[in-house]
């Protein structure tokens, strides 16, 4: 972020070592889902446009990454693609974090594949069947002779675990699936890869790679509010009990219209 370098190139300057404490003296720092990454990023630059007093720095890593972060009081927020699990609710406050959430966002989970691939429309019981390895080949569903290239995210995504949960039901990945670090890394290898299969946040799908309808739905604003969409979740920014002071303002930021708006603006949903 332009606003934090320019305090850390001072203070390196002038050999200091000065470590703010995290929420106070105007500095923010958020860690963990590279899925709600851009909408942080992007709604930190405008909400420190508009109060230039205060840095947030913001990083990815996944939610898992995040949720780490808040237990560790390394970060004010954890982003993450997913509710947090009650396991990690529970280690949480044996370190006297208090987890409280704040939807910033609606997201579908897209299933992509490359462009040249005639599939229009997967089930979810074949979206299973692909990524457990029970169908290897796009011949199986209608499509051409080719061997279908698996591609997910590793464990510590958010987006894996709501995928895992909705798509999978709990069932294990086959052991011959790509597993990658970010939305983006997926939306690359799909586009590159002429038998691939992926999946990524809206706000990551771009024309390099074709959408397919997930039980005859499209992921669209309609389908994600209304939950017809199988793959919807919403995004979150967690914090250690009621977010308060600069984090408490930067958050309702991100929740007001002119917030929403930049949600819209990078690819995802918005709360109403």
């Amino acid at each position: 972020m332009k606003h934090t370098s320019k305090i850390v190139i001072l203070l390196t300057m002038a050999g200091l070592v000065i470590i703010p404490a995290f929420g106070k003296n105007g500095q923010i720092t958020c860690a963990g889902s590279t899925t709600v990454l851009p909408v942080a990023q992007a709604t930190a630059e405008a909400f420190m446009d508009i109060n230039p007093g205060i840095n947030i720095s913001v990083r990815g890593g996944g939610s898992g990454v995040g949720v780490a972060a808040l237990q560790n009081k390394t970060a004010d927020i954890a982003n993450s693609s997913r509710p947090m699990k009650a396991k990690e609710i529970t280690a949480s406050k044996s370190k006297g974090i208090n987890p409280t959430a704040y939807p910033v966002a609606n997201d579908g989970i897209s299933i992509v594949v490359h462009k040249n691939n005639p599939i229009k429309n997967l089930t979810i019981a074949q979206i299973k069947g692909i990524y457990t390895g029970k169908i290897k080949n796009w011949k199986e569903l209608g499509g051409a002779s080719m061997p279908i290239v698996v591609i997910s995210r590793d464990v510590a995504s958010g987006t894996f675990e709501v995928f895992n949960e909705k798509a999978l039901a709990g069932a294990k990945v086959d052991g011959t699936a790509q597993l990658l670090a970010s939305n983006n890394a997926v939306v690359s290898a799909v586009a590159s890869t002429p038998g691939g299969i992926g999946y990524a946040g809206l706000g990551y799908v771009t024309e390099s790679v074709r959408v397919v309808t997930v039980n005859n739905v499209m992921p669209s604003e309609s389908t994600v509010k209304g939950g017809s969409y199988p793959l919807s979740r919403k995004l979150y920014m967690y914090t250690n009990g009621k977010a308060s002071g600069d984090v408490a303002r930067f958050i309702s930021f991100i929740q007001s219209h002119a917030g929403q708006e930049i949600v819209k603006e990078q690819g995802f949903i918005t709360l109403n």
